[in-house]
């Protein structure tokens, strides 16, 4: 299990190298989607707020209609796991101020998150 400060998560997402806040991605742990804020806007998200929100914490899926992920199936369609379920298979925790351990998922790498940006037409290299 990866443990991460608030910090060192923040400082793991600035790494990826995007221009927009929007477009720092994570990766679902089930079905290995790349995703970000914009994928979950683009996707049907409420609002930006809402987004925030659920971006790291709930498949992009899961408002895709995406349904279970199947063994086998290639990643990039979503899924419709959330970590507020009752199993408990996410990879990282953020340790926050109080030492309260928040699941979340993992970030995406600089090339995920760069690839993902200039799909959602925010990166520019």
């Amino acid at each position: 299990m990866k443990k991460l400060t608030i910090a060192e998560f923040q400082s793991e997402l600035k790494a990826q190298g995007v221009d927009r806040r929007e477009d720092m991605a994570v990766v679902c742990p089930i079905c290995k989607t790349v995703q970000s804020m914009q994928s979950l806007i683009n996707a049907g998200a409420k609002d930006q707020d809402h987004a925030e929100r659920l971006t790291g914490f709930s498949c992009v899926g899961r408002f895709t209609g995406a349904g279970p992920h199947k063994k086998g199936t290639p990643p990039g369609k979503g899924c419709d796991w959330t970590l507020g379920g009752l199993f408990r298979l996410h990879e990282m925790v953020v340790i926050d101020e109080n030492g309260r351990e928040h699941p979340h998922f993992l970030p995406a790498t600089p090339e995920q998150a760069r690839k993902l940006a200039s799909q959602n037409g925010g990166f520019n290299g």
